[in-house]
This record gives C-alpha cells, sequence and structure tokens, in this order.
C-alpha cells in the first residue's frame, strides 16, 4: 500500500511542479529547475499528501503544499552539491546541476526553486504554511542546520551524539516535520501528533543515511563494517557503532508509529513509510 501511496504521490508533486514550469522557456535556469526536479523518491510529498488525507484535505489543495516542499528539498540538494558546499559531481545517478550547467546556475536553479515554493503555497490557498516553511527552510531550521554541519568540518573536535542529534533535526527533520504537520494545519487541526511522529522519522532518516553510506563504502571497497566504522566527521554510526544505530533506528520507528496512535488504522500508510526510511536501500 506504502510503496503505491508512494508513487503516486510523487507523480502528483511532479505534475504539479511541471505545471507550474509550464510556459517559462527553456533558459539554463529554468531548464536547471527543470532537471534537479526529476528522480527522488517524493517522501516529503507523500507526507504532505498522506496528512492531508488523515484530516480531510482534498488532494487538489494539498498538492501545492507537496509540490513545495518537493521544489525545497531540490534546492537544498543543487546548493549542497556546490564546490562551496559539499562539491559532489554526482545527485541522484546523474551528473549534478552545476556539472551539467555551471556554478552560477546552480545558484540561480537553487534560488529558482526555493522561490518557487513560496509562490507555490501563495497562489492556492496555502497561505498558512508559508510562516511554517520559511521557519524550517531558513535560518532556524535547514539552513542553520546546514551551518552547522559546516563548522563541524572545520571544528578541532567532533560532535557529540546530543550535538548531532540536534543538528541533524534542523538539517532533516525540519523540512520533514513541516510536511508532516501540513495537512492538520490546512485542516485547522492540532499537528502535535503528526509532529511528534516526524520528530522520530526525520531522526530515524538521517541514521539511516548514515548506515547507508558506511555499508555502502565497505562494500565498494571490500571492507568489513565494524564499530570503528564511519571515522573522521561525526556520525550516528561513529558515535554510536553499527549495530548500535541501527537499533536507534529501529525504536525512533517504533516511537514514531506509536505517535500515530491517535489516528488509528488509517495511518497505516504512514507507519510503513517509516519502516521504509529504515529498510530502503538508497
Amino acid at each position: 500500500m506504502f510503496q503505491d501511496d508512494l508513487r503516486a504521490a510523487a507523480a502528483l508533486s511532479h505534475a504539479t511542479l511541471t505545471e507550474a514550469l509550464a510556459g517559462w522557456g527553456t533558459l539554463p535556469v529554468v531548464e536547471g529547475m527543470r532537471y534537479a526536479l526529476e528522480g527522488g523518491k517524493g517522501l516529503r510529498g507523500y507526507l504532505v499528501l498522506e496528512s492531508a488525507r488523515l484530516h480531510g484535505v482534498a488532494a487538489d489543495r494539498a498538492r501545492h503544499g507537496a509540490a513545495a516542499i518537493e521544489a525545497v528539498h531540490a534546492y537544498s540538494l543543487v546548493h549542497d552539491d556546490l564546490p562551496a558546499m559539499d562539491d559532489d559531481d554526482l545527485r541522484r545517478g546523474r551528473p549534478t546541476v552545476h556539472k551539467v550547467w555551471n556554478e552560477a546556475t546552480g545558484v540561480l536553479v537553487g534560488d529558482g526553486l526555493l522561490t518557487l515554493a513560496f509562490e507555490l503555497l501563495a497562489d492556492n490557498e496555502c497561505g498558512v504554511l508559508v510562516g511554517p516553511l520559511a521557519h524550517a527552510a531558513g535560518a532556524r531550521g535547514m539552513v542553520l542546520g546546514q551551518a552547522r554541519d559546516m563548522a563541524a568540518e572545520a571544528a578541532a573536535t567532533p560532535l557529540s551524539l546530543e550535538d548531532i542529534t540536534e543538528l541533524q533535526d534542523l538539517k532533516t527533520g525540519a523540512l520533514i516535520g513541516w510536511a508532516a504537520m501540513a495537512g492538520p494545519r490546512l485542516a485547522g487541526a492540532d499537528p502535535d501528533a503528526l509532529g511528534l511522529f516526524a520528530k522520530h522519522l526525520g531522526l530515524a532518516f538521517q541514521i539511516a543515511d548514515d548506515i547507508l553510506d558506511v555499508e555502502g563504502d565497505a562494500a565498494a571497497m571490500g571492507k568489513a563494517v565494524g564499530k570503528d566504522a564511519g571515522r573522521g566527521k561525526a556520525t550516528f554510526v561513529s558515535l554510536l557503532g553499527l549495530d548500535a544505530a541501527k537499533a536507534r533506528a529501529a525504536e525512533l520507528v517504533d516511537a514514531a508509529c506509536d505517535a500515530l496512535a491517535p489516528y488509528g488504522a488509517e495511518a497505516a500508510s504512514l507507519k510503513d513509510a517509516a519502516r521504509f526510511v529504515v529498510a530502503r536501500s538508497t
């Protein structure tokens, strides 16, 4: 059920974004925006649509929120990939935007995607989501998390487990939290249960990413993965060890599912989404 829901949500988000960009021409910045929006699982957009469904908000209204969060996520990836940040050559199995075009275009593509997100919300009866998205994506949310991540790379002392948990709650968790709480906010309902669900889900997501990085590197290099895997920049795996990190991710998934108790059986797909986060292979 969840995989079908995820694919349907991704298709609706992408169709909404394609519609929004129709008629914008073929300048490199616009082509770069379209390019950056291709691929990906669409988990954040799914969370918007599913949380909306739980609160009786029509998909035709919620789709603009789903498209907006996918645009913000794509912007963050484009900027993360730039030479001034992570300097990555590949994203989603393809050359990154600045490799296809150039660095300046990469900056503008990210800027264009971010502002497109707010245009989608402002123009489609989703104004209640604008302020929370500005908070989640900005210098009190994702941007702050990225800034702390960059500072950690140059710091003499590695981050503690508490530090990295707080960092990732901002860098990864802020947008996931916004997505999960979009439905109740659109409905004028209490978002607390889905906010707690998202808090656990976002942290589990990041731990799963750290595990995938270590196991992928080990597989590529033919090395065993042990307690010392991931040494260097502090990650959940380097701080906890691989087995303990996996156990912590599983605990967080259980906690995320428990937070959905007020929704009963209607939250089955969201529970499957939480389990998917730690079971995925990419």
